[in-house]
């Protein structure tokens, strides 16, 4: 039979009307862009006598619209940005937007900065629960804008990350995506890492609301410390906004093509996935060294790494950096405390609400070669204060706790009612 060409070319356009028609058309690659903070939220802010003030919110605008100039050159890519101008859409329409256009991925761009001290370098967030932080303390930093809208307040007034309700719902919510944002984040901070030579803080579990209600794979990338006087001056550059912009394209086809198109099952027959990652029994701290000597919190031995819990045994103070019950968390924080200059740093598990056979721990409040005054702060505030000298020392220390993490709980309290810099002591006897 032979068949005409005007037969065939009709054939071709009635398959194609079929396709527009019933949905068959490839799926594009759907990528949300949020630019971090925004109007009236400044987000973290500086000012320095030659380039002025800087504020968070116009460098984040500026590397998003950089990076989805990129990625708009692609056809298979649709992005999609949470704002393009100098407006603050609530942390609630930014994850609605995400999942209203079943995107695939979502990216949210941050800087980081720090008041006690100079740390430097990048990092990147994935959805998780912490399990050792409590309300909403995790990611202060971010979670505090949840107040300036009237919609976010009343979406997150209930929800507390660490109660167990909570931390079973998000477990069984980001096991789907947490894997893919592992793999996504890690892209990014190599490129950061090798490409751009910068040092790279890692990929990290934390509960941030921008994250929380996500259906997909999502990160928040911290692209440096506006606190930081050289970064400060980086971030503010067309050079380094370009670069920034450049390393998180590259992750991102670079995740894209090793996942594939990330259709849906609709359109594409699911591969076999691996098992997600399942929790261990224990809490993973990363010990970055033994000393006899105390150090406070923002002190440059601890080489611009945050969330340090120190913990006092025989005589030592003993520094352990980040806590996390996944164990590709537990690498990633490793590989931080390396990169940062702690080569001999390793994971120690910690069995959590363990209660100890022997001995107990209690909160060392000062060390000091002269005795406080009967008039301090400490010991006014303070009932049951016990003080000891030890070598010329004068210790003074407070409660007796069974578990470390009630331990932690009264440092907390400690810090609220303006007694900082205190030292868990665990006693053996």
């Amino acid at each position: 039979m032979i068949i005409s060409r005007f037969n065939i070319l009709k054939c071709f356009f009635l398959i194609s009307l079929l396709f527009s028609t019933f949905g068959f058309a490839q799926k594009k690659f759907v990528l949300v862009l949020d630019a971090g903070h925004g109007g009236s939220d400044f987000g973290a802010n500086r000012g320095y006598s030659d380039i002025g003030r800087v504020n968070e919110k116009d460098i984040t605008l500026a590397i998003t619209l950089k990076l989805g100039k990129l990625l708009e050159k692609n056809k298979d890519i649709k992005v999609i940005y949470t704002r393009t101008t100098d407006e603050y859409p609530s942390l609630t329409a930014r994850t609605n937007l995400a999942n209203r256009n079943k995107a695939d991925l979502f990216i949210s761009i941050h800087c980081n900065a720090n008041d006690r001290s100079s740390p430097y370098g990048t990092e990147t967030f994935v959805q998780g629960p912490d399990q050792n932080k409590t309300n909403l303390e995790v990611a202060k930093e971010e979670n505090d804008v949840i107040f300036l809208n009237a919609e976010d307040k009343k979406t997150f007034s209930s929800y507390d990350p660490n109660s167990p309700e909570s931390l079973i719902a998000l477990k069984i919510q980001q096991s789907k995506y947490l894997e893919a944002s592992l793999t996504l984040g890690s892209l990014v901070e190599d490129n950061f890492a090798n490409k751009d030579k910068r040092l790279s803080r890692g990929v990290k579990q934390k509960n941030l609301h921008v994250l929380r209600l996500n259906a997909m794979p999502s990160i928040l990338i911290e692209t440096g410390f506006i606190s930081n006087y050289d970064e400060a001056h980086y971030l503010v550059s067309e050079a380094g906004q370009n670069e920034i912009a450049q390393s998180i394209y590259d992750a991102i086809i670079s995740y894209k093509n090793l996942k594939g198109n990330i259709s849906t099952a609709e359109t594409k027959p699911e591969e076999p996935k691996q098992p997600a990652e399942v929790p261990s029994k224990n809490d993973f701290r990363i010990l970055l060294m033994s000393t006899p000597v105390k150090y406070d919190e923002g002190d440059p031995a601890f080489k611009g790494l945050n969330y340090i819990l120190t913990i006092k045994e025989n005589g030592l103070y003993k520094y352990y950096y980040s806590t996390t019950n996944m164990a590709s968390i537990r690498d990633n924080n490793l590989k931080t405390a390396k990169d940062a200059g702690f080569r001999n740093a390793y994971a120690v598990g910690f069995i959590p609400n363990q209660t100890l056979g022997t001995g107990y721990y209690r909160i060392e409040l000062a060390a000091t070669k002269d005795k406080l005054s009967s008039n301090s702060y400490i010991l006014n505030t303070l009932k049951g204060v016990d003080r000891n000298k030890e070598k010329g020392i004068f210790y003074y220390t407070y409660g007796k706790y069974n578990s470390l993490e009630q331990a932690v709980e009264n440092q907390k309290d400690l810090e609220k009612r303006g007694i900082k810099n205190t030292v868990i002591e665990k006693v053996l006897k």
